[in-house]
């Protein structure tokens, strides 16, 4: 019976991955819009603290809250697309400079990297990377349309799902249970959600200052690079702060501001990441170190860089869940930071 029970278990799981990696097109939109629910939840709840507010209606609440994240995501890709165009018209510097840096590395180490450096120049192409970063960034807002229809139904289903709930768990016992689930659910990943882009926008605000100050060219596309990318653990910082110091060498035609990038925002990722974020979020994921390092090399397998960014959200959602049912307790305890599961 064991031994079914296990290949039934194994069966379920590959079945899982199967779905999600096949099903991702769905899928992605739909967590992305549960993410952005959250977030219209976080403004509604400050917005209501507001006295002539608060005494709206819920429905003008949560529609002027949706019209606050839509207009900020508008505005950022309006911005952002502007900034693109921007670094495609100094393309020309860009691939000249190559060959700049290659000779001063050339004078400095003598190293014969001139012939290399050509072949190099030759072969990149920054036009088809800037190219390939725009259809990137296309493709994830050209799933919108069907994001916000999620959305939608999201905010429609919102006011009808406590009494659903009650349906379905007509006992007051096990209705209070579920509801306490559901509430556990909202509260974790509602604070994890909040809290992140907190940070990440506080990262990205004062990066774009550092990148003005040193005057990389499109400093919004690249704060905007580094707010996206400190949504993955540990390795996004450092991949956000690689980006504009590598392209702040090539603009310039010298190491030295690719090293004041790379020590100021660096910097910031630092204080932010080290003191900031910690102080703000306490312990409210309770999630091992090494868990968010392996789901983030799992998910960011199964769906890319859009696994990597909804890692940490979806594995607080298994761990609350799991922590909710003795036969999957003990695999959240295994997946916890301090081995214990709140009650």
């Amino acid at each position: 019976m064991e031994t079914s029970k296990k290949i039934y278990i194994f069966l379920v799981l590959i079945t899982i991955v199967v779905v999600c990696i096949y099903a991702q097109s769905i899928i992605i939109p739909f967590i992305l819009a549960i993410l952005f629910w959250f977030l219209i939840r976080v403004i509604k709840k400050l917005l209501v603290k507001v006295k002539f507010i608060g005494r709206m209606p819920k429905w003008i609440i949560t529609l002027f809250s949706a019209l606050v994240l839509i207009g900020f995501l508008t505005l950022a890709v309006t911005m952002i697309s502007k900034n693109i165009k921007t670094l495609s018209t100094t393309l020309p510097v860009y691939e000249a400079n190559v060959n700049k840096i290659a000779q001063q590395i050339n004078q400095q180490f003598d190293i014969d990297l001139m012939n290399m450096a050509g072949n190099f120049a030759k072969d990149l192409n920054f036009g088809s990377i800037l190219s390939s970063l725009l259809s990137t960034l296309t493709g994830l807002f050209g799933n919108a349309f069907t994001v916000l229809l999620y959305l939608l139904f999201l905010l429609l289903e919102e006011p009808i799902f406590p009494k659903k709930l009650k349906a379905m768990y007509p006992d007051k016992e096990r209705h209070e249970h579920v509801k306490k689930l559901v509430d556990k659910i909202d509260h974790s990943i509602g604070n994890y959600v909040a809290l992140k882009t907190l940070t990440s926008l506080l990262t990205g605000f004062l990066s774009y200052f550092a990148l003005l100050f040193i005057g990389i060219d499109a400093p919004i596309f690249w704060a905007f690079l580094i707010f996206v990318l400190n949504f993955i653990p540990t390795i996004g910082s450092l991949i956000a702060t690689a980006f504009p110091a590598i392209f702040a060498i090539l603009q310039f035609g010298e190491i030295t501001p690719g090293i004041l990038v790379l020590s100021i925002v660096g910097a910031i990722q630092m204080v932010v990441g080290n003191f900031i974020e910690p102080k703000l979020m306490g312990n409210t994921l309770n999630i091992s170190p090494l868990v968010v390092f392996l789901t983030l090399a799992i998910w960011g397998v199964i769906w890319g860089i859009s696994g990597m960014l909804l890692s940490v959200p979806i594995t607080v959602i298994l761990i609350i869940i799991m922590s909710e049912f003795p036969g999957t307790r003990p695999f959240a305890i295994l997946l916890s930071q301090r081995g214990t599961i709140n009650e």
